[in-house]
Protein backbone atom coordinates (compact mmCIF):
# COMPACT_ATOMS: atom_id res chain seq x y z
CA UNK A 1 0.00 0.00 0.00
CA UNK A 2 1.43 3.39 -0.93
CA UNK A 3 2.40 5.92 1.67
CA UNK A 4 -0.50 8.26 2.29
CA UNK A 5 1.72 11.35 2.13
CA UNK A 6 3.49 12.96 -0.74
CA UNK A 7 3.42 13.59 -4.41
CA UNK A 8 4.76 10.61 -6.26
CA UNK A 9 6.43 11.17 -9.61
CA UNK A 10 7.37 7.77 -10.96
CA UNK A 11 9.56 8.00 -14.04
CA UNK A 12 10.30 11.36 -15.59
CA UNK A 13 10.91 10.51 -19.22
CA UNK A 14 7.91 10.93 -21.49
CA UNK A 15 8.12 7.45 -22.98
CA UNK A 16 6.56 8.28 -26.33
CA UNK A 17 9.61 7.04 -28.19
CA UNK A 18 9.99 7.55 -31.90
CA UNK A 19 6.29 8.29 -32.34
CA UNK A 20 6.77 11.76 -30.84
CA UNK A 21 10.54 11.98 -31.01
CA UNK A 22 10.69 13.03 -27.33
CA UNK A 23 14.03 12.51 -25.68
CA UNK A 24 13.87 15.25 -23.03
CA UNK A 25 13.27 14.84 -19.31
CA UNK A 26 10.02 15.78 -17.62
CA UNK A 27 7.43 14.39 -20.03
CA UNK A 28 5.85 15.58 -23.25
CA UNK A 29 3.55 18.54 -22.57
CA UNK A 30 2.20 18.57 -26.09
CA UNK A 31 1.06 14.95 -25.90
CA UNK A 32 -0.45 14.67 -22.40
CA UNK A 33 -2.75 17.07 -20.54
CA UNK A 34 -1.46 18.62 -17.35
CA UNK A 35 -1.58 16.73 -14.08
CA UNK A 36 -4.81 17.40 -12.15
CA UNK A 37 -3.59 18.54 -8.73
CA UNK A 38 -7.11 18.35 -7.28
CA UNK A 39 -7.57 14.68 -8.16
CA UNK A 40 -7.02 11.94 -5.61
CA UNK A 41 -4.74 10.30 -8.16
CA UNK A 42 -3.67 11.80 -11.48
CA UNK A 43 -1.49 9.84 -13.91
CA UNK A 44 -0.01 10.90 -17.25
CA UNK A 45 1.80 8.93 -19.94
CA UNK A 46 2.00 5.73 -17.91
CA UNK A 47 3.88 2.96 -19.68
CA UNK A 48 4.81 -0.52 -18.47
CA UNK A 49 6.89 -2.97 -20.50
CA UNK A 50 7.58 -6.50 -19.29
CA UNK A 51 9.84 -8.97 -21.14
CA UNK A 52 9.70 -6.84 -24.27
CA UNK A 53 5.90 -6.65 -24.25
CA UNK A 54 3.97 -3.40 -23.72
CA UNK A 55 1.45 -3.90 -20.89
CA UNK A 56 0.46 -0.23 -20.63
CA UNK A 57 0.99 2.41 -23.31
CA UNK A 58 0.71 6.17 -22.60
CA UNK A 59 -2.19 5.84 -20.14
CA UNK A 60 -3.73 9.02 -18.72
CA UNK A 61 -6.25 8.70 -15.90
CA UNK A 62 -7.67 10.80 -13.06
CA UNK A 63 -9.64 9.68 -10.01
CA UNK A 64 -11.58 12.62 -8.59
CA UNK A 65 -13.08 12.98 -5.10
CA UNK A 66 -16.61 11.50 -4.77
CA UNK A 67 -16.38 10.00 -8.28
CA UNK A 68 -17.00 6.36 -9.20
CA UNK A 69 -14.59 5.43 -12.02
CA UNK A 70 -14.90 1.99 -13.56
CA UNK A 71 -11.97 0.42 -15.38
CA UNK A 72 -13.08 -2.15 -17.93
CA UNK A 73 -11.32 -4.16 -20.60
CA UNK A 74 -10.73 -7.72 -21.81
CA UNK A 75 -8.58 -10.23 -19.96
CA UNK A 76 -4.91 -9.33 -20.25
CA UNK A 77 -5.63 -5.68 -21.04
CA UNK A 78 -3.45 -4.39 -18.19
CA UNK A 79 -6.21 -3.43 -15.72
CA UNK A 80 -4.66 -4.97 -12.62
CA UNK A 81 -1.21 -3.69 -13.60
CA UNK A 82 -2.61 -0.17 -13.91
CA UNK A 83 -4.25 -0.42 -10.47
CA UNK A 84 -0.99 -1.61 -8.93
CA UNK A 85 0.87 1.26 -10.55
CA UNK A 86 -1.68 3.81 -9.35
CA UNK A 87 -1.43 2.46 -5.80
CA UNK A 88 2.35 2.51 -5.83
CA UNK A 89 2.66 -1.26 -5.61
CA UNK A 90 4.42 -1.49 -8.96
CA UNK A 91 6.75 1.01 -10.62
CA UNK A 92 6.00 2.03 -14.21
CA UNK A 93 8.72 2.39 -16.80
CA UNK A 94 7.41 5.71 -18.06
CA UNK A 95 5.08 8.46 -16.95
CA UNK A 96 4.21 10.55 -13.90
CA UNK A 97 1.78 9.97 -11.03
CA UNK A 98 0.51 12.57 -8.58
CA UNK A 99 -1.19 11.37 -5.40
CA UNK A 100 -2.93 13.85 -3.15
CA UNK A 101 -1.08 14.41 0.12
CA UNK A 102 -4.03 13.37 2.28
CA UNK A 103 -4.69 10.24 0.24
CA UNK A 104 -5.90 7.25 2.28
CA UNK A 105 -6.76 4.12 0.33
CA UNK A 106 -9.10 1.29 1.20
CA UNK A 107 -8.41 -1.74 -1.01
CA UNK A 108 -10.50 -4.82 -1.79
CA UNK A 109 -8.27 -7.32 -3.66
CA UNK A 110 -9.26 -9.46 -6.62
CA UNK A 111 -8.58 -12.67 -4.70
CA UNK A 112 -8.64 -13.50 -1.03
CA UNK A 113 -8.05 -17.08 0.08
CA UNK A 114 -8.76 -17.81 3.73
CA UNK A 115 -7.55 -20.99 5.43
CA UNK A 116 -10.66 -22.79 6.62
CA UNK A 117 -8.54 -24.91 8.99
CA UNK A 118 -7.45 -21.93 11.11
CA UNK A 119 -10.31 -20.74 13.36
CA UNK A 120 -10.85 -17.00 13.08
CA UNK A 121 -13.99 -14.97 13.52
CA UNK A 122 -14.86 -12.05 11.31
CA UNK A 123 -14.37 -9.72 14.25
CA UNK A 124 -10.88 -11.04 14.91
CA UNK A 125 -9.99 -10.81 11.21
CA UNK A 126 -10.99 -7.14 11.12
CA UNK A 127 -8.88 -6.41 14.17
CA UNK A 128 -5.71 -7.71 12.52
CA UNK A 129 -3.19 -5.09 11.47
CA UNK A 130 -4.77 -2.17 13.29
CA UNK A 131 -5.90 -0.85 16.64
CA UNK A 132 -9.60 -0.93 15.90
CA UNK A 133 -11.98 -1.41 18.81
CA UNK A 134 -15.20 -3.39 18.90
CA UNK A 135 -17.29 -0.28 18.31
CA UNK A 136 -15.52 0.53 15.03
CA UNK A 137 -15.75 -3.11 13.92
CA UNK A 138 -19.48 -3.12 14.59
CA UNK A 139 -19.87 0.20 12.78
CA UNK A 140 -18.21 -0.88 9.52
CA UNK A 141 -20.03 -4.24 9.49
CA UNK A 142 -23.27 -2.33 9.87
CA UNK A 143 -22.34 -0.04 6.99
CA UNK A 144 -21.99 -3.03 4.65
CA UNK A 145 -25.08 -4.85 5.97
CA UNK A 146 -22.99 -7.66 7.47
CA UNK A 147 -23.58 -7.16 11.19
CA UNK A 148 -24.85 -10.74 11.55
CA UNK A 149 -21.51 -12.10 10.34
CA UNK A 150 -19.50 -10.59 13.20
CA UNK A 151 -19.19 -13.79 15.27
CA UNK A 152 -19.03 -16.17 12.31
CA UNK A 153 -15.92 -18.07 11.31
CA UNK A 154 -14.22 -16.46 8.35
CA UNK A 155 -13.87 -19.78 6.53
CA UNK A 156 -17.61 -20.46 6.77
CA UNK A 157 -18.78 -17.30 5.01
CA UNK A 158 -20.57 -17.41 1.67
CA UNK A 159 -19.05 -15.56 -1.28
CA UNK A 160 -21.36 -12.59 -0.76
CA UNK A 161 -20.66 -12.44 2.97
CA UNK A 162 -16.90 -12.57 2.44
CA UNK A 163 -16.96 -9.73 -0.09
CA UNK A 164 -18.89 -7.55 2.33
CA UNK A 165 -16.44 -8.35 5.11
CA UNK A 166 -13.53 -7.42 2.83
CA UNK A 167 -15.34 -4.20 2.00
CA UNK A 168 -15.77 -3.53 5.73
CA UNK A 169 -12.03 -4.07 6.22
CA UNK A 170 -11.30 -1.53 3.47
CA UNK A 171 -13.51 1.03 5.23
CA UNK A 172 -11.86 0.69 8.65
CA UNK A 173 -9.28 3.44 8.15
CA UNK A 174 -11.86 5.87 6.73
CA UNK A 175 -10.35 6.13 3.25
CA UNK A 176 -10.96 8.93 0.79
CA UNK A 177 -10.34 6.48 -2.09
CA UNK A 178 -11.84 3.01 -2.25
CA UNK A 179 -10.25 0.64 -4.78
CA UNK A 180 -12.03 -2.60 -5.67
CA UNK A 181 -10.52 -5.14 -8.05
CA UNK A 182 -13.29 -7.49 -9.25
CA UNK A 183 -15.32 -7.06 -6.03
CA UNK A 184 -18.06 -9.58 -6.92
CA UNK A 185 -15.81 -12.66 -7.07
CA UNK A 186 -17.87 -15.54 -5.64
CA UNK A 187 -21.09 -13.52 -5.57
CA UNK A 188 -24.04 -14.88 -7.54
CA UNK A 189 -25.71 -12.78 -10.21
CA UNK A 190 -28.63 -11.75 -8.02
CA UNK A 191 -26.30 -10.24 -5.42
CA UNK A 192 -24.03 -8.33 -7.80
CA UNK A 193 -26.32 -5.35 -8.38
CA UNK A 194 -26.97 -5.01 -4.66
CA UNK A 195 -23.25 -4.98 -3.88
CA UNK A 196 -22.62 -2.26 -6.44
CA UNK A 197 -25.62 -0.29 -5.15
CA UNK A 198 -24.14 -0.61 -1.66
CA UNK A 199 -20.81 0.76 -2.89
CA UNK A 200 -22.61 3.67 -4.54
CA UNK A 201 -24.54 4.40 -1.36
CA UNK A 202 -21.37 4.34 0.72
CA UNK A 203 -19.79 6.80 -1.71
CA UNK A 204 -22.77 9.10 -1.36
CA UNK A 205 -22.70 9.04 2.45
CA UNK A 206 -18.93 9.01 3.09
CA UNK A 207 -17.85 11.13 0.13
CA UNK A 208 -14.87 9.04 -0.99
CA UNK A 209 -13.80 8.40 -4.56
CA UNK A 210 -14.11 4.88 -5.98
CA UNK A 211 -12.02 3.01 -8.54
CA UNK A 212 -13.70 -0.21 -9.70
CA UNK A 213 -12.26 -2.94 -11.89
CA UNK A 214 -14.74 -5.45 -13.24
CA UNK A 215 -15.95 -7.62 -16.10
CA UNK A 216 -19.61 -7.22 -15.10
CA UNK A 217 -19.99 -4.49 -17.66
CA UNK A 218 -23.72 -3.73 -17.66
CA UNK A 219 -24.05 -3.73 -13.86
CA UNK A 220 -20.87 -1.81 -13.13
CA UNK A 221 -21.38 0.76 -15.85
CA UNK A 222 -24.88 1.47 -14.58
CA UNK A 223 -23.38 2.52 -11.22
CA UNK A 224 -20.45 4.52 -12.62
CA UNK A 225 -19.93 8.23 -13.09
CA UNK A 226 -17.16 7.62 -15.61
CA UNK A 227 -15.90 4.57 -17.47
CA UNK A 228 -12.36 4.02 -18.78
CA UNK A 229 -12.03 1.27 -21.37
CA UNK A 230 -8.50 -0.15 -21.36
CA UNK A 231 -6.79 -2.43 -23.82
CA UNK A 232 -3.14 -1.67 -22.97
CA UNK A 233 -3.97 1.94 -23.87
CA UNK A 234 -7.12 3.93 -23.15
CA UNK A 235 -9.50 3.06 -25.99
CA UNK A 236 -12.28 5.38 -24.83
CA UNK A 237 -13.55 7.03 -21.67
CA UNK A 238 -16.53 9.06 -20.55
CA UNK A 239 -20.01 8.64 -19.12
CA UNK A 240 -21.33 5.05 -19.38
CA UNK A 241 -23.91 5.76 -22.10
CA UNK A 242 -21.27 7.29 -24.36
CA UNK A 243 -18.68 4.54 -23.80
CA UNK A 244 -21.23 1.77 -24.41
CA UNK A 245 -21.86 3.18 -27.89
CA UNK A 246 -18.24 3.96 -28.72
CA UNK A 247 -16.83 1.97 -31.67
CA UNK A 248 -13.81 0.86 -29.59
CA UNK A 249 -16.08 -0.56 -26.88
CA UNK A 250 -18.23 -2.34 -29.46
CA UNK A 251 -15.11 -3.82 -31.11
CA UNK A 252 -13.83 -5.13 -27.78
CA UNK A 253 -17.05 -6.48 -26.30
CA UNK A 254 -19.45 -6.77 -29.22
CA UNK A 255 -22.73 -5.09 -30.08
CA UNK A 256 -24.60 -7.39 -27.69
CA UNK A 257 -22.75 -5.88 -24.73
CA UNK A 258 -23.87 -2.38 -25.72
CA UNK A 259 -27.47 -3.58 -26.05
CA UNK A 260 -27.27 -5.39 -22.71
CA UNK A 261 -26.14 -2.19 -21.01
CA UNK A 262 -29.09 -0.29 -22.47
CA UNK A 263 -31.50 -2.98 -21.26
CA UNK A 264 -30.04 -2.96 -17.75
CA UNK A 265 -30.69 0.74 -17.13
CA UNK A 266 -33.68 0.15 -14.88
CA UNK A 267 -34.74 0.42 -11.26
CA UNK A 268 -34.12 -2.43 -8.84
CA UNK A 269 -37.24 -2.98 -6.66
CA UNK A 270 -35.75 -5.35 -4.12
CA UNK A 271 -32.59 -6.05 -2.16
CA UNK A 272 -30.76 -9.26 -1.30
CA UNK A 273 -29.60 -10.90 1.89
CA UNK A 274 -25.95 -11.78 2.52
CA UNK A 275 -26.26 -15.04 0.63
CA UNK A 276 -27.66 -13.24 -2.43
CA UNK A 277 -31.30 -14.30 -2.08
CA UNK A 278 -33.92 -11.66 -3.03
CA UNK A 279 -35.36 -9.90 0.01
CA UNK A 280 -38.62 -8.00 0.13
CA UNK A 281 -38.97 -4.56 1.71
CA UNK A 282 -40.16 -6.10 4.98
CA UNK A 283 -37.00 -8.21 5.20
CA UNK A 284 -38.63 -11.52 4.26
CA UNK A 285 -36.61 -13.64 1.86
CA UNK A 286 -38.40 -14.64 -1.32
CA UNK A 287 -37.29 -17.54 -3.52
CA UNK A 288 -38.40 -15.80 -6.68
CA UNK A 289 -35.60 -14.68 -8.94
CA UNK A 290 -37.77 -12.01 -10.49
CA UNK A 291 -38.56 -8.53 -9.35
CA UNK A 292 -36.59 -6.35 -11.76
CA UNK A 293 -38.62 -3.81 -13.59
Amino acid sequence: MPHSDGVAPTSETCGHGSKHGCTHRGGCASADPAIDANALISARGIGVTRHGRDILIDVNIDIEPREIVTLIGPNGAGKTTLVRVLLGLEKPDRGTIHRRRDLKIGYVPQRFDSDTVIPMTVERFLMLGGSYGEARIAEVLGLVDAAKARRQQLGELSGGELQRVLLARALLRKPNLLVLDEPVQGVDFMGEADLYNLIGGLRDSAGFGVLLVSHDLHIVMARSDRVVCLNHHVCCSGVPETVAQHPSYVRLFGADAARAFALYRHDHDHSHDLSGMPQAADGDVTRSAGGDK
